[in-house]
């Protein structure tokens, strides 16, 4: 299914149609082009590519001094990531799989995300790590986490989980400009969905989230690939005449409560869908927060649709069955509906 074109986009804006994939190459590209700090650190990144193919031909374009290879070293690649911030670069570093990140997890909590508060605001982190989750390849459970509730839990992180070519090439522009270190989660599922991406440069805020589809009768927020599956589902609702108001979040840190608020209090019910399981999930910040500020404009309690509590399954058809699907996202919204 196509990505939905982002709002930055509009009509006045000239656009070309590219995949996630290229578009987040893109995005790398000017930026490397416009700032001379910016380089890239990953396994595999040089002459492969990485191993989705974001960073093909960069490797030719802007040598090895600035398309660096690394070992497989998590902590290593993190690491000097944040001395390379620290010195004045503005480093975007890949790691493979967010399972990985565990291995790098003392650099991105203890190092990147605290320096700029330890040293009293003399030193800066502008560090991105790049990273990808989700399920959907048959990768089994080491390779299919989705773990960005860990890291919206760390003071002086950023996060960042866009859903669409546009919103990735312009959240990736502006989390290389940003002075504080950003996880920016890739759905490995997205990198083949194509859409239309404005032509140069491209900046999308953080913080600001995007409303995919306006709606009057609920209010579904997510993010990542849950995005597309929304959107679905509420074309499905519609026909059944619910609409859906479909809000993308785009960045998890910081969070657009103004822009949720808004739509709760018009719509008076809240579906919050995302991959990762319910446990501890941020969807459950969400409906805390909006219990809190907007109890008296709710019809209905606070609703969170999410993963099942348990590891990604390899079988194609149990790993379907553990992540919210359309037809779930469709049930949950009109019980809520009701």
């Amino acid at each position: 299914m196509p990505a939905p074109e982002a709002a930055e986009a509009g009509p006045a804006v000239a656009t070309t149609e590219l995949f996630y994939a290229e578009a987040l190459r893109e995005a790398l590209r000017l930026e490397m082009q416009r700032d001379p700090r910016v380089l890239v650190m990953g396994e595999d990144i040089a002459e492969h590519g990485g191993a989705f193919q974001v960073t093909a031909g960069l490797l030719a374009e802007f040598g090895a001094n600035r398309i660096r290879q690394t070992p497989i070293s998590e902590i290593g690649i993190v690491g000097a990531g944040v001395g390379a911030a620290l010195t004045g670069l503005r480093p975007v570093v890949e790691l493979m799989y967010i399972d990985f990140s565990g291995l790098a997890i003392d650099q991105i909590v203890n190092q990147a995300a605290q320096n700029r508060f330890m040293f009293g605001g003399q030193a800066r982190v502008p560090l991105v790590v790049r990273t990808q989750g989700g399920s959907g390849r048959g990768n089994a459970a080491q390779h299919s986490k989705s773990l960005e509730a860990w890291f919206t839990h760390v003071a002086g992180l950023k996060v960042v989980m866009p859903a669409t070519p546009a919103d990735a090439k312009g959240l990736l522009a502006a989390a290389i400009r940003d002075d504080d270190p950003v996880m920016f989660i890739e759905h490995k599922l997205l990198y083949r969905t194509k859409g239309p991406v404005p032509v140069g440069e491209h900046v999308v805020p953080l913080g600001k989230a995007d409303v995919k589809r306006p709606g009057r009768d609920l209010t579904i927020v997510t993010w990542s690939r849950e995005v597309l599956f929304s959107l679905e589902a509420a074309e499905t609702l519609a026909r059944d005449g619910i609409e859906a108001e479909v809000i993308d979040l785009r960045t998890l840190v910081p969070l657009d409560r103004d822009a949720i608020l808004a739509s709760v209090r018009r719509t008076r019910r809240l579906l919050v869908v995302h991959e990762a399981i319910r446990r501890g999930g941020y969807g459950g910040e969400i409906a805390a927060m909006v219990a809190e500020e907007a109890f008296d404009d709710l019809d209905a309690p606070p609703r969170r649709l999410a993963g099942v509590e348990t590891p990604i399954p390899y079988a194609a058809h149990l790993e379907r069955g553990v992540v919210p699907q359309v037809e779930d996202i469709v049930r949950a919204a009109r019980e809520l509906v009701g």
